[in-house]
């Protein structure tokens, strides 16, 4: 047997260290035993997913040096390797599930599934599918498909029992089946859910082995339901441990940074990162720090794998880039220092921005510094205005970070565009209300255009820099937050609706 691993990204946003964490222990599993890595894009979600997104994807893995001998952009025998270009084959699938009689047509609505799951909730029970299509006749179901209502299939599921399953680091897990849901497979627009899709083309592609985060072992009895269904044989699963932020919590771009990308632009090398990342819940049998991915490979034995959730800590990954930088002579320095911004058409954007501020080339590291630092320095009394209160200071600062978070274009229009909003729903004056991102930003009001520079930086460094002076000036309570969240929705409203739901 070809041990077969695979990562699965979502085109959806950022390329995330949590997909390069899980795509590198399936890579060494793989080829530590001789086998295949590939690549599949999961693109079910159609509102979200985007073709630039999945360039990042796959550029930022490619970057790390996490090279995948099937996918996308590669081919290989099991091709196509986006989902959605495989939408026929999960429609199959299902129908075959409901002439087996493990699947069924459901044709209730979301106003009545929002009323049977208040009912459950009045009665003090867990929200869940009640099973009511299944009581449906079979006349009524062909009536009803006949009538071209809308519907969804959906898996049946045991309600007594215990679910079992082995996982790779767990040994037996048990799940009782009262805790799975009837999970939807195909919905009303004909699209398979992920548990479908995923299910179906593992086999297709003969994955052997599925490793992945611990947040899908509640999903683990369907998949095994689903294999029992179509007869197949299951893959071994892996469950890894989650990425956590300092304080143990679960890893969140609200706490630290999470795109590959912020850290390739801060200038951490990929090695670096990649060497960190294997260090996640995972040890040479040496204990040694510094470590290459072919000496990772080498030594891989998944079973050294740690289920304590293993700490991101940007502190720690910057100590061990600068084992990395220290490690390379000074002409691969200068190739490395010239190959982090080499990018002409951003420094045309920096050289377009100075050009009108400068009369000696000198100068220019004066207002260009900013562009290629992680942080500008700060201090609170900095965002201090006497236009604007410490409050509208703050949730200026917040709110730019939630509706910059949603934009799927990230260009001078976009980001100007939501600016420019926000300040008039705030109902702050434009001059007022800028000089809190000119700070955010560059560290100075005395800038080039601060729209313009955060299109340059790109969103992963200016979320860090609004995050970092969201921080600097006191960022909202977890209670404050959640308020702030309605006021920022409402602020969107049209201002007679605005009323009315305040």
């Amino acid at each position: 047997m070809t041990v077969r691993t695979r990562i699965a990204p979502s085109p959806t946003g950022f390329p995330h260290v949590g997909t390069a964490y899980i795509a590198l222990f399936n890579l060494c599993f793989a080829k530590q035993h001789g086998g295949e890595f590939i690549l599949r894009i999961e693109d079910t979600d159609q509102l979200r997913s985007t073709p630039e997104s999945e360039k990042m994807i796959l550029d930022s893995l490619r970057w790390l040096g996490l090279n995948w001998s099937e996918g996308p952009d590669v081919g290989g025998p099991h091709a196509p390797y986006r989902q959605s270009e495989r939408m026929g084959i999960y429609k199959q699938y299902a129908l075959e599930l409901v002439e087996k009689g493990h699947a069924f047509y459901c044709f209730a609505t979301a106003e009545e599934l929002d009323q049977m799951r208040a009912e459950q909730q009045a009665r003090g029970e867990s929200p869940r599918y009640d099973g009511r299509g299944l009581l449906l006749s079979e006349e009524e179901v062909q009536r009803r498909l006949a009538a071209g209502e809308p519907h969804v299939i959906r898996m049946k599921v045991p309600t007594e029992g215990v679910c079992k399953f082995n996982d790779m680091l767990r040994g037996e897990v048990e799940i009782p089946w009262a805790q799975v849901d009837m999970q939807i497979l195909l919905k009303t627009d004909g699209l398979p859910t992920y548990h479908l899709a995923n299910v179906v083309d593992d086999h297709l592609m003969e994955i052997t082995h599925v490793i992945r985060g611990e947040e899908w072992i509640p999903s683990a009895p369907k998949h095994q339901l689903l294999y029992q269904y179509f007869g197949w044989d299951m893959p071994v699963l892996c469950h890894m441990p989650l990425l956590r932020n300092p304080d143990k919590s679960k890893l969140s771009k609200r706490k630290n940074p999470t795109s590959i990308n912020y850290y390739k632009d801060i200038g951490v090398l990929p090695e670096a990162l990649l060497n960190y990342l294997g260090r996640m819940g995972w040890s040479m049998p040496d204990e040694s720090e510094k470590f290459t991915l072919a000496e990772m490979i080498e030594n891989f034995d998944i079973k050294r794998v740690s289920l304590g959730g293993p700490i991101f800590d940007v502190e720690k990954l910057n100590w061990l880039n600068g084992q990395w930088i220290k490690a390379l002579t000074p002409g691969q320095l200068l190739d490395t220092l010239l190959a982090w911004k080499s990018d002409r058409q951003t420094l045309e954007e920096i050289a377009a921005a100075i050009q009108p501020r400068i009369n000696l080339l000198s100068e220019a590291v004066n207002w260009a510094g900013f562009y290629f630092n992680q942080f500008p320095t700060l201090s609170k009394e900095q965002f201090e205005s006497k236009k604007l209160s410490e409050e509208q200071v703050r949730q200026s600062l917040q709110f730019a970070i939630w509706r910059l978070e949603s934009l799927f274009t990230w260009n001078n229009d976009t980001v100007s565009q939501t600016l420019m909003d926000l300040a008039n729903q705030m109902e702050i004056k434009l001059r007022d209300f800028m000089p809190t991102f000119f700070i955010a930003i560059a560290g100075s009001t005395s800038s080039t255009p601060v729209m313009q520079s955060m299109v340059t930086i790109g969103p992963d460094l200016t979320f860090a820099r609004l995050r970092h002076a969201l921080e600097i000036v006191g960022g909202p309570s977890k209670k404050e937050a959640k308020v702030w969240e309605k006021l920022n929705e409402s602020l969107k409203l049209p201002k007679n609706d605005a009323v009315d739901q305040a």
